[in-house]
C-alpha cells in the first residue's frame, strides 16, 4: 500500500471532541483545545488506529468515557484527557480497528458445539472414525454421541455419510452428527431406532430420509427438515449447560475480536438467557437476534413472539428486531432451489421450502410491523425469490429504509446481480464458505455446474453493482474466525494458496473492503451506523487491538492474526496476556 495511504497527516490525527462536552469540573479535569472535559475511563495510545471515519481515516489514539467514544485524534491530545483513574493502554503501534461483528452466527448451537466432537479437518472415514474412538474415550459410558464438521467429500464419489460406518464403530450407543453445512446430519443404527425411524417411515415436510435403492431402508443420511426425527430423542441441555457453553462460546467470540453478533436461528429461544447474563454482568458480547419463521405460512403466534421480544429486548445489548426466513437448502446435497437443474443430476432442481405466494404474504405482513428481514437463500432460484419477495413487499409497503437481506447467495443469476443495489438489499455473506477446498471444488462446484459455479459467492459483483455488503462466519457451520474469512476473500484460495489463479478470483476484495463487510458495513446491516461500526466520538466504544498490520503483509497471513485486546462498551473483555 502507498505511504501516503498510511500517512498520519494533520487531518487525519486532528481531535475530535463531542458537541455536548461533560463539564462537571471534578478534580483531574484536563483541558483539550480550551474544552473542560471530563477524563477518560480509557485511552488507547501509540497506535495506528483505522477508523473507518472518511473524515478521519487515520488517527494515533482513541479515548473512551463510560460506553462511548469520546475523542480520536494524536497521542498528545489525548494523553489531556487523562486523570488519575484512566486505564491507559500503550498499543505499541499496533492496529486498532472498530470492533467486528459477525453478520450470521447460531450463537448457542456454536457454543454448545464447544464441548462435543469436532470433526473439521477429517480426512476420510477412517479419520472420522479415529477422532470419534478418541472422543468416545475421553467420554465413557452410553450417553449420545454428539458432534458436527463433516463434509461431502470426506465420503468420494458418495457425497452422503451412511449409517454403517457409525455402527462398525458404535453398535449399541447412538450417535448423531451434523454436517459442517447443519443441513445434513449423520446417524447410527442405534439412534435411528431411537428415533422410530424405519424403512416405512414418511419423509417430513421439507425433509428427506435418504433410503437404500435396493432396500428401502434408512442409511442414516437425514436431509434438511428430516433431522428433527432424531434430534427430539436426543437429550436437551439444562439451563445450566446453555449458561456455561454461552460463557464459553462469548470468550472465545471476543477473543477473536467480535463485539457484536447477528443470530439467525436457535437464540430467540434463549433471550431470558442473555438477558440473565446481562444482569450478571456476564454478557461481553451485544447481541442482534433474529427469529426463525418456519414454513409454510406466517401464524399469528408468531406475530404475537416478534412483537413481544422487540418491545422487551430493544437495546445496545440484546436486540430481537429481525424475522429470518429459509427458502431453500444447500447445493451439496440438491436442496438449493435452482432456476434450472443440478449439473450431476438433471432430474433435480431443489424445491424451495416456502411457496412463493405465502413467503410473499408473510414477507409483506413482517415487513409492513418494521421488522429487518434476513432470508436465506443459496441457490440462484431461492436468491430469485427473496429479491422478488422483497420487491413485492417494496410496492405494498412504499419506499423506507428496510434494509432487508439475503443471507448466503452462493450462486447468483447475472440479471439478479443489479437488484441488489437497486432494491437496497444488503447481501449477508460468509466469505468462508467459499474457501476453495475439495468439498467446494469436487461437490459444490460439480453440482452447480460450470456457469452457476462462475458466479459462485459473487460478493464483488454485488457490491460493484450498488449492493452493500455484511460478513459473518454461519458459526459452527464453520469457525467464528473473522480473520480466516477476511483471508478467503482478499485472495479465494485456501491457506496453501490454491487454487493457483483463485476460486473465481474476479471477485477478490481489497483488505479495505473486507474490513469493512466486518465493521461499518455490518452496522450498517444491523441499522447501527450511527452508533458502531467506526471509531467516531459518541459511537460506543468498541474496538480492538491486533498483532499484525493486515494493510501492509502478504494477504494469505491474514488468517494468522491474532487479537491482543478486545473493549467492548469501553470494558476490556479480552486482553492476550491475560490467559
Amino acid at each position: 500500500m502507498k505511504n501516503h495511504y498510511l500517512a498520519l497527516n494533520s487531518r487525519a490525527v486532528r481531535l475530535t471532541l463531542p458537541l455536548t462536552v461533560l463539564c462537571f469540573g471534578i478534580t483531574g479535569s484536563a483541558r483539550a483545545q480550551g474544552l473542560i472535559v471530563e477524563p477518560a475511563d480509557i485511552i488507547v495510545i501509540h497506535a495506528r488506529v483505522y477508523t473507518e471515519n472518511p473524515k478521519q481515516p487515520w488517527a494515533q489514539a482513541v479515548a473512551i468515557h463510560g460506553a462511548k467514544i469520546v475523542a480520536v485524534g494524536d497521542d498528545t491530545t489525548i494523553q489531556k484527557i487523562r486523570g488519575m483513574g484512566t486505564k491507559v493502554i500503550n498499543a505499541g503501534g499496533k492496529l486498532v480497528l472498530p470492533g467486528f461483528t459477525d453478520c450470521h452466527i447460531h450463537f448457542l448451537d456454536g457454543s454448545l458445539s464447544l464441548g462435543r466432537v469436532n470433526l473439521e479437518g477429517a480426512k476420510d472415514v477412517a479419520d472420522i472414525q479415529k477422532k470419534l474412538r478418541q472422543y468416545a474415550a475421553e467420554h465413557p459410558g452410553e450417553d449420545w454421541i454428539l458432534g458436527r464438521g463433516w463434509n461431502y467429500a470426506m465420503f468420494g464419489p458418495e457425497a452422503l455419510p451412511h449409517k454403517k460406518y457409525l455402527d462398525e464403530v458404535f453398535p449399541n450407543r447412538p450417535v448423531f452428527l451434523e454436517g459442517y453445512d447443519g443441513h445434513t446430519y449423520w446417524a447410527n443404527s442405534k439412534a435411528l431406532a431411537l428415533a422410530g425411524i424405519i424403512g416405512k417411515t414418511p419423509n417430513p415436510p421439507n425433509g428427506i430420509i435418504v433410503r437404500d435403492a435396493q432396500t428401502g431402508e434408512a442409511t442414516g443420511a437425514l436431509k434438511e427438515a428430516a433431522q428433527d426425527l432424531v434430534a427430539k430423542v436426543v437429550p436437551k441441555p439444562t439451563r445450566a449447560d446453555k449458561l456455561l457453553a454461552l460463557r464459553a462460546g462469548m470468550k472465545w467470540a471476543n477473543e477473536n475480536g467480535l463485539t457484536r453478533v447477528h443470530s439467525a436461528g436457535g437464540d430467540f429461544e434463549i433471550l431470558d438467557h442473555f438477558d440473565e447474563m446481562r444482569h450478571r454482568g456476564d454478557l461481553s458480547l451485544r447481541m442482534y437476534i433474529a427469529y426463525f419463521l418456519n414454513p409454510p405460512a406466517l401464524r399469528r403466534e408468531d406475530l404475537d413472539a416478534i412483537e413481544a421480544a422487540r418491545k422487551k429486548f430493544h437495546d445496545d445489548w440484546i436486540d430481537a428486531g429481525a424475522v429470518k426466513f429459509m427458502v431453500d437448502g444447500v447445493v451439496e446435497s440438491h436442496t438449493a432451489a435452482m432456476l434450472e437443474p443440478y449439473s450431476d443430476d438433471p432430474s433435480l432442481k431443489g424445491k424451495p421450502f416456502w411457496e412463493p405466494a405465502n413467503y410473499n404474504a408473510a414477507v409483506a405482513e413482517v415487513d409492513k410491523r418494521g421488522f429487518q428481514l434476513f432470508t436465506h437463500a443459496i441457490g440462484d432460484y431461492g436468491v430469485r425469490m427473496a429479491l422478488d419477495g422483497y420487491e413485492n413487499a417494496d410496492q405494498h409497503n412504499h419506499k423506507r429504509d428496510r434494509r432487508s437481506r439475503i443471507e448466503h447467495i452462493e450462486t447468483v443469476a447475472a440479471a439478479d446481480i443489479p437488484r441488489f443495489g437497486k432494491l437496497g438489499v444488503i447481501a449477508s455473506m460468509q466469505p468462508l464458505h467459499s474457501y476453495p477446498d475439495a468439498d467446494t471444488l469436487d461437490v459444490w462446484a460439480r453440482n452447480a455446474g460450470p456457469d452457476r459455479a462462475s458466479r459462485a459467492w459473487a460478493w464483488k459483483s454485488i457490491a460493484d453493482a450498488g449492493g452493500r455488503l455484511a460478513f459473518g462466519s454461519d458459526w459452527p457451520v464453520v469457525t467464528l474466525n473473522p480473520w480466516e474469512g477476511m483471508q478467503t476473500a482478499v485472495t479465494r484460495q485456501t491457506a496453501e494458496a490454491t487454487p493457483a489463479n483463485g476460486f473465481v478470483p474476479e471477485q477478490r476484495l481489497t483488505v479495505p473492503q473486507a474490513v469493512e463487510a466486518y465493521t461499518l458495513g455490518a452496522a450498517f446491516a444491523g441499522r447501527r451506523e450511527k452508533t458502531e461500526g467506526s471509531l467516531e466520538v459518541g459511537k460506543l466504544g468498541d474496538l480492538i487491538i491486533i498483532s499484525q498490520d493486515i494493510f501492509n503483509i502478504n494477504p494469505h497471513k491474514i488468517g494468522a492474526t491474532k487479537v491482543l485486546t478486545t473493549i467492548v462498551g469501553g470494558r476490556v473483555v479480552y486482553q492476550a496476556d491475560s490467559k
